[in-house]
């Protein structure tokens, strides 16, 4: 039998980054920047998708979307760092570690459907382009995000129960910066074979699903482009996949090796992977807007726009 206090406890400790402590307040300054890059970028692209009526089209609805998600993403993970790097606040309550570990693989999940439902955007507007504002009405792109929250929502709150039966008596020490599933529950002392089957079950029936999909969406654009007369009509037709082509490749690639580092990966130093699994959850939602601002010419025009009116005025 556990000691009651085994299943509330108090606090957990993040130690942050072992072996570089006497680099935390340096190491800090680039994930800062990286965060504040992401709010105001996020924001931005919020403002203008919402401001801008010839932006109120499905794949800028479903943008402004993976903009909202990206900022709960980067904001469930990188001020705790900041706090843990700048200040030495390791201390984490039970509540607030749980909150963290749901909002974190929460908007994870969340970001890959959206990917998906972009991926479904592209394949309507070059394989059925006359067909486009008929399939994706406003009743659809409500359904795709009813569907996309609740899928997310209902994957993902078992997590919170499955670590919530668990007893920590052994050690709360997490060897991390932030509290994710897995690494939470191999601090208990209990069988914890069903988190790991879970945890391992939930991104085969999600990002994994997601990618497959992803992936034949794209066979059949490139067989619907490669069907094109002109080699105008097709670099055009292809230009409009390469913003969502490289957000994609910028957040299944990390993600990906980051699962077969750990797994595999076991002559890697662990600072070395703490600071990548920092990179990932930070970097991404930083890079989308730019991607997006620079390779999207709507976007960049309203953009431009914006700052040239807030000038003259």
């Amino acid at each position: 039998m556990y000691n009651l206090s085994c299943y509330n406890p108090s606090t957990f400790i993040l130690v942050g980054i072992p072996g570089l402590e006497k680099f935390h307040i340096w190491i800090g300054i680039p994930f800062c920047v990286i965060y504040v890059v992401a709010i105001v970028g996020n924001c931005i692209l919020l403002y203008l998708i919402a401001v801008e009526h010839s932006l109120h089209e499905p794949m800028f609805f479903f943008l402004s979307m993976l903009a909202a998600t990206d900022l709960v993403l980067s904001t469930a993970t990188v001020p705790k760092l900041l706090s843990n790097l700048w200040l030495g606040s390791q201390d984490i309550t039970f509540s607030g570690c749980l909150t963290q570990m749901f909002f974190l693989h929460f908007s994870f999940v969340v970001d890959s459907a959206i990917l998906l439902a972009m991926a479904f955007d592209r394949y309507v507007a070059i394989c059925f382009p006359l067909r486009y504002t008929t399939i994706l009405t406003p009743q659809v792109i409500i359904k795709f995000v009813v569907s996309i929250v609740v899928r997310s929502f209902s994957v993902i709150l078992p997590d919170v129960f499955l670590l919530k039966r668990l007893p920590f008596c052994r050690t709360r020490v997490i060897p991390h910066t932030y509290c994710e599933h897995i690494g939470v529950a191999r601090l208990s002392s209990a069988d914890i074979s069903i988190n790991i089957w879970y945890g391992f079950a939930v991104p085969l029936m999600t990002v994994i699903s997601d990618v497959i999909f992803i992936a034949v969406s794209y066979i059949f654009i490139l067989r619907a482009v490669f069907h094109l007369s002109s080699q105008g009509a097709r670099q055009k037709a292809l230009s409009t996949c390469g913003s969502h082509v490289c957000v994609i490749l910028m957040f299944y690639t990390p993600a990906f090796f980051s699962i077969l580092a750990h797994r595999f990966g076991h002559s890697v130093p662990r600072n070395i992977l703490i600071l990548f699994a920092n990179l990932y959850v930070a970097l991404p939602p930083a890079l989308n807007p730019v991607v997006y601002g620079v390779k999207t010419k709507q976007i960049q025009e309203k953009f431009i726009l914006l700052f040239s009116l807030k000038k003259t005025q």
